[in-house]
């Protein structure tokens, strides 16, 4: 059993576990994956693997950025809450995210 692609428009779309038999028999093109670190979005162009990330707009940032404040609104909430510092620090760089340079390129960073 091996990990092999499925490209559609020079991107990888799917990702499947198969025998040889089977990815020679399939209707779609497949590219067997030696690399582990390709994933769903990968371009595959020329037989070379490569990712590029997405551009995001302001507006999807800011959706994102809100859904991120509203679930972590109880963390906030819980004195107790472990790491909270640091989730507390994480709240308010979403807070000033929008007024980064690095603002909607660059995320802020989720504490573990």
């Amino acid at each position: 059993m091996a990990r092999y692609g499925i490209i559609e428009n020079d991107k990888v779309k799917d990702i499947i576990i198969a025998d040889a038999e089977f990815a020679e028999s399939y209707e779609k093109e497949l590219i067997l994956l030696e690399d582990d670190l390709i994933k769903i979005g990968y371009d595959y162009i020329d037989g070379v693997f490569s990712y590029t990330e997405p551009v995001i707009t302001e507006e999807e940032a800011n959706r994102w950025r809100n859904d991120e404040l509203m679930s972590t609104d109880n963390i906030a909430q819980t004195p107790d809450y472990p790491n909270r510092d640091a989730w507390i620090t994480y709240r308010q760089e979403l807070r000033d995210w929008p007024s980064t340079a690095d603002f909607p390129n660059t995320k802020p960073t989720k504490p573990e």
